[in-house]
């Protein structure tokens, strides 16, 4: 829809009164013609002129234009954030993914990012590994690629620099990520993959995940492991893990090697928080089978439309038109000079 409507260049209280004086000017001057027109050469048709080349400025400065509505569409506006557990415990080789092999925990966190970059092959990331503390790894960017690459680089950290497991590590990191990313971007669908084996070794109590849902649409929190739990391998300053034989992260409280189970309950109680579902990924369910890939289809196709009006001025008719006033008086003026001399 298209309407005719004026908007002021210099704003709706300086443009109007700049307009008033250019056509009180006009109207002053045709009144001192009309007063005086015996004792001046100008003819009606200069006074006509003049008159309305001041009454073309106040509508120039006016600006006219014409308000034009659009429908614009947004396509893909998904921001992926993955957040993932690199705790000593995450070196447990209990899990599985997709098959019956057993791989370590972190491998199988590993391919379930590799799985998620492939089911949002056109939305932006943001990567985040926690243990002690969280870090920003990778800060949002639509590059896929990138997020595979720090997967294949994480590792567990040293087990000599643990002070126990505390789930809600990441939490400070995907608030100040996911805020920045809601402000820049804010008719953007926010996703959150957190991906765990939910032990929670700390004596510190856990903060709630719940403060997160004001910044994202959607959250799926993922166990690797199992509840039969395994060993954990001591990892050393050099980040290599070795399963030999009294090789363990020993339980102070009973001297023998420590084991670290699946936590389905601490995994269940954060997905209630962040208002999102939980899937255990094993043998039969990865994240490219799970109810996580049927999900992610309502938001990889997602078109957002928004309706926009602006202003589009329409200026340059009146340019034209005061363009030519201006000639015609310059012709006037050069021909009553030649005329006097």
């Amino acid at each position: 829809m298209n309407d005719f409507t004026f908007s002021p260049a210099l704003g709706w209280i300086a443009g109007p009164i700049f307009a008033a004086l250019l056509a009180a000017a006009g109207v002053a001057y045709a009144v001192w013609f009309a007063r005086h027109r015996a004792d001046t050469d100008a003819s009606v048709i200069a006074c006509v002129r003049r008159v309305l080349i001041a009454l073309t400025l106040a509508a120039m400065v006016m600006t006219p234009g014409m308000r034009v509505t659009t429908t614009s569409r947004a396509v893909n506006a998904t921001d992926v954030f993955i957040a993932v557990d690199v705790t000593g415990s995450m070196a447990v080789r209990d899990a599985a993914y997709g098959s019956p092999e057993a791989i370590d925990r972190l491998d199988a966190a590993r391919r379930a990012v590799h799985d998620i970059t492939r089911l949002y092959p056109d939305a932006s990331y943001a990567a985040v590994s926690f243990g002690v503390t969280g870090s920003l790894d990778v800060p949002l960017t639509p590059d896929g690629l990138a997020v595979d690459n720090w997967a294949d680089t994480l590792r567990t950290e040293s087990t000599s620099v643990s002070a126990g497991s505390n789930l809600d590590a990441p939490i400070d990191r995907l608030i100040l990520s996911a805020k920045a990313a809601r402000d820049l971007h804010p008719d953007d669908t926010i996703l959150l993959y957190l991906i765990t084996d939910g032990e929670q070794t700390s004596d510190k109590t856990r903060r709630t995940f719940s403060s997160l849902r004001a910044y994202i649409n959607d959250a799926f929190v993922l166990g690797v492991g199992s509840a039969q739990g395994g060993n954990i391998p001591v990892t050393g300053d050099d980040v290599r893990t070795t399963n030999g034989e009294g090789q363990w992260v020993i339980d102070p409280s009973t001297g023998q090697p420590g084991v670290s189970k699946l936590d389905e309950g601490n995994l269940t109680a954060i997905a209630d928080e962040l208002s999102g579902g939980y899937e255990h990924m094993d043998a039969t369910h990865t994240v490219a089978s799970g109810r996580t890939a049927q999900t992610s289809k309502a938001y990889r196709f997602t078109s957002t439309a928004k309706q926009r009006t602006r202003v589009a001025p329409v200026v340059w008719p009146l340019a034209i038109a005061l363009l030519a006033l201006f000639i015609w008086e310059a012709g006037a003026w050069l021909a009553t000079s030649r005329r006097l001399m």
